[in-house]
């Protein structure tokens, strides 16, 4: 069984830093893709970031140049550090990554349980 659990949300003050974290545990033979994705409340869960095995990563235009995701393969973790914090980022956190694993040998799709982060002053 696989899983993925993520850590490091809680409450931070505008212009604030928070870094989140997510392991992967289970039959893993190799992770492709890792992701972070975001619900805010009252809204549709959006795109945060991505990454790939080989480390290329895409952003949503509202946290480019200020989150920055990054993965530990050998320990088959994704993060999440983000600076300059607004009210606006406030939701709940998603991991998510495309994990071949097994047996039997198969890909699928996983989500984490989601982590809060509020951003108030």
């Amino acid at each position: 069984q696989v899983q993925l659990v993520e850590s490091g949300g809680g409450l931070v003050q505008p212009g604030g830093s928070l870094r989140l974290s997510c392991a992967a545990s289970g039959r893993i033979y190799s992770i492709v893709a890792m992701g972070w994705y975001r619900q805010p409340p009252g809204k549709q869960r959006e795109l945060v970031a991505t990454i790939t095995a080989r480390r290329t990563t895409a952003y949503a235009d509202s946290v480019k140049g200020r989150f920055t995701i990054s993965r530990d393969n050998a320990k088959n973790m994704v993060y999440l550090q983000m600076n300059s914090l607004n009210p606006e980022d406030t939701a709940v956190y998603y991991c998510n990554a495309n994990i071949t694993g097994g047996p039997p040998i198969r890909t699928n799709n996983y989500w984490g349980q989601g982590t809060q982060v509020t951003v108030s002053s």
